[in-house]
């Protein structure tokens, strides 16, 4: 696994509305010491980007897009993702329309597994990016089993979400290793148990996630990527993503 840890963009999305807040933020996680990227949550067009990142040395290995947009341009998809150097095309998460039947299911799936064969022929990979919900049966099945199971291994990876696993009942460090090499990226986010039994999200190094057991396990199943994620932060985004960094490159991160 590239042991340069990676800043998932999402985490700071309000501060990538415009090129200037974009130019500002890159400058500040290149500080922080971040060298490789997520680009996500944020409109601004691939070209213009990418020389901001550049700039700052920052390489991007996924992105994130909706569904809808796959659907709508998957020419653009690829152009963007070449644009801006990364191989990995990423899924946010399902629509809500796919959760509605096994058959709505069934229907995303063949959609989602033809779009990774033809990104596959153009030397791209299909990035599915795991929440809670994929681990809800329906239909007597649980839908994580359904997307590993009825997609092409080869063209369609994953972005594990190691937050998510844990909230949806699942021990982060034996799902990646039992996925192996399709968990191509993975999103090193920490859960925070709270005295209510409440959980939240929190910096790497400050929950209950066992990360010596994850990174191991990342090791092992031959992941190419790990980024900091934090959707929703009880301080400052940057603060909080110097913590996870400085957490990180105790554990031979950089």
């Amino acid at each position: 696994m590239d042991r340069r840890i990676g800043a998932q963009y999402y985490t700071v999305r309000d501060y990538t509305k415009t090129i200037g807040d974009f130019e500002e933020t890159c400058r500040k996680v290149s500080e922080i010491g971040y060298k490789t990227v997520q680009i996500s949550g944020t409109p601004l067009a691939a070209a213009e980007m990418k020389k901001v990142l550049d700039h700052y040395g920052l390489e991007v290995v996924t992105t994130h897009r909706s569904f809808d947009d796959f659907q709508k341009d998957l020419g653009e998809i690829m152009d963007y993702n070449r644009t801006l150097g990364c191989r990995l095309c990423g899924v946010g998460c399902m629509p809500g329309w796919a959760r509605e039947s096994g058959e709505s299911l069934g229907r995303f799936i063949r959609e989602a597994d033809e779009m990774a064969g033809k990104l596959g022929a153009e030397g791209l990979y299909f990035g599915y990016h795991n929440h809670a919900l994929e681990f809800a049966r329906i239909d007597g099945r649980f839908i994580m089993d359904r997307l590993i199971e009825e997609t092409d291994p080869e063209n369609f990876r994953f972005i594990v979400d190691t937050y998510w696993l844990q909230a949806g009942g699942m021990n982060p460090a034996s799902f990646i290793r039992n996925l192996g090499s399709r968990a191509m990226a993975i999103h090193f986010k920490d859960l925070k148990a709270n005295a209510d039994n409440t959980t939240e999200m929190a910096e790497v190094g400050e929950g209950s996630l066992d990360w010596d057991g994850i990174i191991a396990a990342c090791e092992e199943a031959g992941a190419k990527w790990a980024l900091v994620e934090q959707d929703v932060c009880r301080r400052d985004p940057f603060v909080s993503m110097k913590m996870s960094y400085d957490y990180l490159a105790g554990k031979g991160f950089c």
